[in-house]
């Protein structure tokens, strides 16, 4: 007997010392509920709205910079061990100048907004120069035989790269509400930088895209009829205006194949088209036409602005189209122009 009121009294002294340390872990300040260290860069990150992709790239870099670092916490660490992630990037693994600039972006908003640091030492280190670069630009003939092995929703949207200027992701993310049939423009909403600008809607794609649309309209009627119908909304507005992720206005002009569920809110809802599929498309197409130039989505847009220029339209008129912030980054293009010493005859010849 005396075993047993042993045993209980040891059960209930155990329990009580459970009970006493679940107590100190939940009053304690060092156990308080707060969040990882990634999940407090994605808190940032959507509280300063930007994009699903620079979220990603950012959680990439920081995960890749600790664990470079065995796995030390960001807060121990200083300038030689970011110089020292830096390096290993341009040493060992042989990474762009580009490449290497985003990783210590990601780095300075770390210190910077997440963790408010002093990065007087960080925004000391040197930033890797991208050398000059001319764009790779097409023929009007290239194009022409480009676009001949192009048919579809990817050749409307390739004759909005080189007929309206727009970056690939300001394609795939166009909205219905932004083209505008009667004016012949297009809204670019957000771009790069965050600006709005207005460029051509070209008249050769005003009647295949108005046909495109009336079967996105249908597909979306049909989505809304099915209990689907929802799209992505910028900042807060599905909370400002509840029905508008349905309407029709705000739409994509090119919709995915596919419902899909969205990584931030996982409300399941049709978003945008992938870009890889305009990319890989053209590419085939680029091979088919038997051009050997890196041509590229990107170096449609090249186009757009070379061949404007080439016809004598004004420099400044191209940047607005561009959506270039300043009249040098455009001014890339004159080269087309200038051209020195193309018209100079060759000793051979």
């Amino acid at each position: 007997m005396w075993l047993i009121r042993g045993l209980i009294r040891l059960d209930f002294r155990n329990r009580g010392d459970k009970i006493v340390a679940m107590a100190e872990r939940i009053t304690s300040p060092a156990a308080s509920n707060k969040p990882k260290l990634l999940d407090q860069v994605r808190d940032v990150i959507r509280r300063k709205h930007y994009s699903i992709r620079t979220e990603q790239a950012y959680i990439d870099w920081i995960k890749r910079f600790i664990i470079y670092h065995n796995k030390r916490h960001p807060a121990e660490m200083a300038e030689e061990e970011v110089a020292r992630f830096l390096t290993h990037l341009a040493r060992d693994r042989d990474v762009a100048p580009s490449t290497q600039n985003q990783a210590l972006s990601a780095l300075l908003f770390l210190y910077k907004e997440v963790l408010k640091h002093e990065i007087g030492w960080l925004e000391k280190v040197e930033r890797a120069k991208k050398p000059p670069k001319l764009p790779v630009v097409l023929s009007r003939m290239e194009v022409k035989r480009i676009f001949a092995h192009l048919h579809g929703v990817p050749k409307l949207m390739a004759g909005l790269l080189y007929g309206s200027g727009l970056r690939l992701m300001e394609c795939v993310r166009l909205r219905v509400k932004d083209v505008d049939f009667e004016l012949a423009q297009i809204t670019v909403r957000d771009a790069k930088g965050g600006k709005d600008r207005i460029t051509m809607l070209p008249l050769n794609l005003s009647e295949p895209l108005r046909r495109h649309l009336v079967r996105v309209k249908a597909q979306h009627e049909q989505d809304v009829e099915d209990g689907f119908g929802r799209v992505h909304l910028p900042f807060a507005l599905s909370r400002k205006i509840p029905s508008a992720a349905r309407a029709w206005a705000w739409q994509y002009v090119f919709p995915s194949s596919r419902i899909s569920i969205d990584p931030r809110t996982g409300a399941k809802q049709r978003h945008h088209t992938a870009e890889g599929i305009l990319q890989t498309t053209l590419k085939r197409a680029v091979d088919a036409a038997g051009i050997v130039k890196r041509a590229n989505c990107h170096g449609l847009r090249h186009s757009f602005a070379t061949h404007l220029l080439t016809r004598g339209y004004d420099i400044r008129t191209v940047q607005e189209l561009l959506g270039h912030k300043d009249v040098s980054t455009t001014m890339i293009y004159t080269h087309v122009l200038n051209r020195p010493g193309v018209g100079v005859k060759s000793p051979l010849d």
